[in-house]
């Protein structure tokens, strides 16, 4: 596993049945850094949608399924549902994300975070 690569990640129900989260099987793309990964019991990725009108949420772009990414459906990353999950919810690898995507990945988290 390494920063770029898209996994399918189980991503459980939130308790409350509040439902603003992404939950169940989907993509996510590993945004942790290499190094930092090694020691840790959890990653931090950012989960995707198929659903395309996610697109109107700032902090997402689409991403165009390709050879390189595995995907098989137009997606929208959803930066803004940025977080930490327990490495056993990691399943497989179904591709990497391309240069041009982990530039826009960059850019949208220093725009959601103020950095």
């Amino acid at each position: 596993m390494a920063r770029g690569d898209i996994l399918r990640v189980d991503l459980p129900t939130s308790p409350g049945n509040l439902m603003h989260e992404q939950v169940g099987s989907r993509p996510a793309i590993v945004v942790q850094t290499d190094i930092t990964d090694v020691n840790l019991p959890t990653t931090v990725i950012i989960p995707m949608t198929s659903n395309l009108n996610a697109l109107r949420y700032p902090h997402t772009f689409r991403i165009d399924p390709s050879n390189l990414n595995g995907l098989i459906k137009p997606s929208v990353l959803l930066v803004f549902q940025l977080r930490a999950i327990d490495k056993r919810r990691l399943g497989e690898k179904i591709g990497r994300l391309e240069q041009n995507y982990i530039q826009q990945v960059d850019n949208e988290i220093r725009h959601l975070l103020a950095l």
